[in-house]
């Protein structure tokens, strides 16, 4: 893997360290969740930064091997250019069931480099 994939994969893992902290900071409740404006806007900035950098993986290496990697930069332009279609229903579902994943995933990868 090139330097510039690598960087990239440690961008997500900051995102996503990023964004648990954030998630940290209330009770793991749906509703508290959507009282916090200031945590959506948060989580919803790195999710777009985990998908501009998961494009510029895709960039370098269109097959790499991350599980889901182009709905993963969709979402980042859905988060940008569809901003009012995103709800905070999907966010927190991406949060409790993909998100998990996507860390296990970038951590291999990067604990795999030599």
């Amino acid at each position: 893997m090139n330097e510039k994939v690598l960087k990239s994969l440690y961008d997500i893992q900051l995102a996503i360290a990023e964004t648990d902290s954030f998630i940290e900071m209330i009770p793991n409740d749906f509703e508290e969740y959507g009282r916090h404006s200031v945590i959506k806007r948060a989580v919803e900035r790195n999710l777009e930064i985990i998908g501009e950098a998961m494009h510029r993986i895709l960039l370098e290496d269109p097959a790499f091997p991350l599980d889901n990697a182009r709905r993963i930069y969709g979402l980042r332009n859905q988060i940008i250019h569809g901003y009012d279609t995103i709800s905070d229903e999907i966010i927190w579902a991406i949060l409790h069931n993909h998100l998990p994943k996507l860390k296990a995933e970038v951590s291999d990868l990067i604990n795999q480099t030599p």
